[in-house]
């Protein structure tokens, strides 16, 4: 009988209840054995039996069923995306508006490389960044792999997956939704980087890895809030990993390494300190958020704010189209980035300001052509414009100005002089 029920879904059933387990596509007869009626019920390996006391009784049912392992997936993600706190939605935020195009053109190209939100306490820095969530688009990985390695790209793998590439082994593929992963100020380098299951280790007397936050945010989104406060010693991973793409543990016998490449977005109060440089670097972009002074905008946001907190479900119904909209456009626009095309006049003219203002390295003519086509695709064209770099580059430099610690980080006047005295 086991062998029978194993592979198939079977609905064990009777007049006080079921179970139902999810299977493959193998299509099986029914069965049935009935003896009576039951008054109370035990669970045998995954087989009901049911009877009175002294008294046995059975009633199993096996129904064809054939079913795809992406309907499972979607009642799992129907069920977690229940369970969750509402999110409030990104199209309703007011105003804000350099800290949200910063955010949406690192959806569309995540080798931006994140972006760092500076600004006043209470302006919603925590708040946009969590609604970007609605937006995420969904990408490619392997089924059941904790690294959401990448079916297609030989450098987002797992080590394991890589071996049944090479062996020529077939993969299951599964479509989800990019990850967002809050990095909390308080946790452990064994939490982030991941450490030994000891689980595994008491019960079955082997070693093995436990994935941290870091396996969790590959191909996805690591969010630290309260960036500036974060200790030393998780900067320090932070870098190591954001440098190399990679994350490497060493640690009770264990060395692994597995891809941990992700969007770093962080936000933060310059009252409470700054960055270290070497971190402010590894951001893409900078944006800065200051207080709404406008009183009508103020009203609005107040009013909207206690809409959401009275009901959120009929609130997020009411920015739905919207919303819908603004995934359509992100979708469109990642899909399209590939071909859209910058000339290299303007890519001189880009390097040129970074010589100009002292810039160190490269990395700020990189992120300032990506992030330039990154806009281009997200308004449906496929040339990038200097109005587009304009829009951009005071984002992509500002931050990389500073040669002081002590200095404050430019408010983008200086990068717009520049780009002007160039470009003009």
């Amino acid at each position: 009988m086991a062998t029978i029920l194993g592979p198939s879904s079977a609905a064990i059933s009777s007049s006080c209840g079921s179970l139902i387990y999810p299977s493959s596509k193998l299509v099986i007869p029914s069965i049935s054995i009935n003896t009576g009626s039951c008054s109370w019920k035990k669970f045998y390996g995954g087989i009901g039996i049911q009877g009175k006391k002294g008294k046995p009784q059975f009633h199993i049912a096996v129904t064809n069923v054939a079913s795809e392992i992406n309907s499972v997936q979607q009642a799992q993600k129907l069920g977690a995306k229940e369970s969750q706190r509402p999110v409030y939605p990104f199209a309703a935020i007011v105003g804000q508006d350099e800290m949200k195009l910063c955010l949406l053109l690192n959806v569309i190209d995540p080798k931006i490389g994140g972006v760092m939100i500076m600004g006043d306490r209470g302006t919603g820095k925590s708040t946009t960044v969590r609604s970007l969530v609605d937006l995420l688009p969904e990408i490619k990985v392997v089924f059941g792999d904790p690294y959401n390695s990448d079916p297609e790209d030989p450098e987002s793998m797992g080590i394991e997956v890589r071996e049944k590439v090479t062996k020529g082994e077939e993969l299951m593929i599964t479509m989800i939704k990019i990850n967002m992963v809050d990095l909390p100020l308080g946790a452990t380098e064994d939490r982030v980087c991941g450490t030994i299951d000891i689980e595994k280790a008491l019960t079955e007397g082997v070693k093995a890895f436990e994935p941290g936050l870091l396996a969790k945010a590959n191909r996805g989104i690591l969010y630290v809030d309260e960036v500036n406060l974060l200790d030393d010693h998780l900067v320090d991973v932070l870098l190591d990993s954001a440098a190399s793409g990679w994350n490497t543990v060493e640690r009770e016998g264990i060395s692994i390494s597995h891809p941990a490449r992700f969007i770093l977005i962080g936000s933060g109060n310059p009252e409470e300190g700054e960055l270290r440089p070497q971190l402010l670097d590894r951001f893409g972009m900078h944006a800065q958020v200051g207080t709404v002074r406008d009183a009508e905008l103020r009203v609005k946001i107040v009013e909207e704010r206690a809409r959401f907190d009275k009901n959120p479900k009929e609130f997020r119904d009411s920015y739905k189209a919207e919303q819908e909209k603004l995934q359509q456009q992100i979708a469109s626009a990642r899909s399209s980035l590939s071909s859209v095309q910058i000339d290299r006049d303007l890519k001189v003219k880009i390097s040129r300001v970074c010589s100009e203002l002292n810039v160190d390295g490269l990395r700020g003519d990189i992120v300032t052509n990506r992030a330039a086509k990154a806009l281009a695709a997200l308004k449906g064209r496929d040339c990038v414009t200097a109005e587009d770099i304009a829009t951009v580059i005071p984002n992509c430099l500002r931050h990389r100005l500073r040669k002081d610690p002590l200095e404050s980080i430019d408010s983008g006047l200086l990068v717009i002089e520049k780009f002007y005295e160039v470009f003009s």
